[in-house]
């Protein structure tokens, strides 16, 4: 069962990847319309157009809380740890990564931003503390 969990991991990979992509491409699409000028963004981010900079803020976003899933999921699936509990916990936080960066890259309104990444933290600590107690208890 422990095994299942990599597939919610990639979805995050993927999500952080096609985040990434976009951003690349916005950026470069910006750069070349000559609303941003090289200049302009040396130095720092400000410069990019907002939705540019949405984009962005989604993608540095997936360095962050995220690396808590992945150590996690890693520790479970080499300890043999997991169970359905687990397993939904982790395809649930990764549903709500998906959802915290539809909602940063287009409305970004930030009352729901902010109830898509704390749900997703308390899953995450959910899940974290599910899987402590599963290897105290192995």
């Amino acid at each position: 069962m422990s095994d299942a969990l990599i597939y919610p991991l990639l979805l995050q990979v993927a999500l952080t990847f096609v985040l990434l992509f976009a951003n690349a491409l916005m950026r470069t699409g910006a750069v070349g319309a000559g609303k941003v000028k090289p200049a302009d963004i040396v130095l720092g981010q400000r410069a990019w157009p907002r939705q540019v900079q949405q984009v962005s803020n989604a993608f540095q976003n997936q360095m962050e809380t995220p690396t808590l899933f992945f150590v996690g999921t890693i520790l479970a699936v080499i300890l043999g740890v997991g169970g359905p509990f687990l397993l939904s916990l982790a395809w649930l936080w990764a549903g709500l990564r998906i959802v915290h960066a539809v909602i940063h890259t287009t409305t970004n309104h930030l009352r729901w931003r902010f109830y898509a990444f704390a749900a997703g933290f308390f899953v995450l600590l959910a899940f974290w503390v599910t899987l402590a107690i599963g290897i105290v208890t192995r």
